[in-house]
């Protein structure tokens, strides 16, 4: 399996230090040129690899860290998402009139035909996400939410091997709006720092 984070803004930043912290192979792509990433990449970890977006979108599993309004410009980058699956840890900061009243992940979801969509990583602040998941013998918990079900596994696997626990909400329509950012309305598990005993 191989991983992608796409923008490299703060949160972007934070997850690839879990990567990093991990030493799970994942490249990084933004708007700005991989040489111009690469020295902030090498910083991280060695395993975190700045490439175009068209080079980093070849990746099994894609995570979305642009701001939410960028979202179609990634999605016109390839014409077919078939077999990939995009983990989507934008929060929409506009108001739901603009989603058609979706929740923000299933309206996002509609530009990337063909792609297994799952909400997670978007409900904590960047500086929480770039520290070590596991305390005191707790790990902490990322929401996963997803209209296809088959979608979770391999992100439930992911969080995992990163040292979260991974918890499922549902459908996007359904627990999936508690960690969903709306306008200026923030649903009930958003900043919610939460640790889990693993069995």
């Amino acid at each position: 399996m191989s991983y992608a984070i796409i923008g490299f803004g703060k949160i972007g930043q934070a997850l690839a230090h879990a990567f990093a912290r991990k030493n799970i192979d994942v490249t990084v792509a933004s708007r700005q040129s991989p040489e111009a990433l690469a020295p902030l990449a090498r910083t991280i970890g060695p395993n975190v690899v700045a490439k175009s977006l068209q080079d980093a979108l070849e990746a099994d599993t894609i995570i979305l860290a642009v701001p939410f309004g960028e979202h179609r410009e990634v999605a016109k980058a390839l014409s077919n998402w078939k077999g990939k699956t995009v983990v989507d840890a934008m929060n929409a900061l506009v108001p739901l009139e603009e989603l058609d009243g979706l929740p923000s992940s299933a309206f996002a979801a509609k530009s990337f035909v063909g792609a297994k969509f799952v909400k997670g990583f978007n409900h904590l602040i960047a500086a929480t996400l770039a520290t070590d998941p596991v305390v005191d013998g707790g790990h902490r918990v990322v929401f996963l939410s997803s209209d296809d079900e088959d979608a979770l596994a391999p992100v439930e696997d992911l969080a995992r091997q990163l040292g979260f626990a991974p918890i499922k909400l549902g459908k996007f329509n359904e627990g999936g709006w508690l960690v969903h950012a709306r306008g200026r309305t923030w649903g009930q598990l958003i900043f919610q720092d939460l640790f889990k005993k693993q069995p």
